[in-house]
């Protein structure tokens, strides 16, 4: 039975790394994907909503994305949200659907937004190991007031150790992708 501290540590770690890839989704690419309007809410029905709430949302080819919203009359509404986001985009619409063009990224801004990617990154890996830090802290508490021997202290903060690696590791790996999704797109 693992001991519920590091049982605590990769539940809060695992969170660390969802959140880096929710954050990272809003990082536009120069290709169109649905998630890219997760960071426009919509004042609609007396509530922010998200526009795959309002409709659906579709990607016809990589630079163009296409919302086809279910309350026609919502649709000032959510143009007005999408070019007040930060996604730097202008909507346009024919009565029935809304579409976004999706503009290929300049060489300088793809290098802006790696450099972002990278801040939000190191983010995640600072909160990782401050867990870690945590944990080893209160570990070291339990041995001190004779909780778990020293053995003990020694084995979980091996396995402490073992758990950040692996988390650190998953953020590189969310972090290389990115990357690689900006510089292609």
């Amino acid at each position: 039975m693992p001991h519920p501290l590091l049982k605590d540590a990769e539940n809060k770690m695992d969170k660390s790394v969802e959140n880096l890839q929710k954050e990272l989704s809003g990082i536009r690419t120069g290709r169109a994907t649905p998630q890219l309007l997760d960071v426009v809410h919509v004042d609609a029905y007396g509530t922010k909503m998200k526009i795959n709430q309002l409709g659906n949302v579709t990607v016809p080819d990589p630079h163009m994305i296409v919302i086809d919203l279910w309350d026609k009359s919502l649709i000032q509404t959510v143009e007005k949200a999408i070019m007040a986001s930060p996604l730097g985009v202008t909507p346009s619409n024919d009565g029935r659907l809304i579409r976004i063009p999706i503009p290929p990224l300049s060489e300088e801004r793809r290098k802006e937004l790696t450099k972002v990617a990278n801040k939000m990154a190191e983010e995640a890996r600072v909160a990782i190991r401050n867990i870690r830090r945590n944990v080893l802290e209160a570990l070291k508490k339990e041995e001190k007031d004779g909780k778990i021997t020293e053995d003990e202290l020694h084995k979980l903060s091996d396995d402490i150790q073992k758990l950040t690696d692996k988390h650190i590791e998953k953020v590189d790996q969310i972090l290389k992708a990115k990357e690689k999704d900006i510089m292609e797109g």
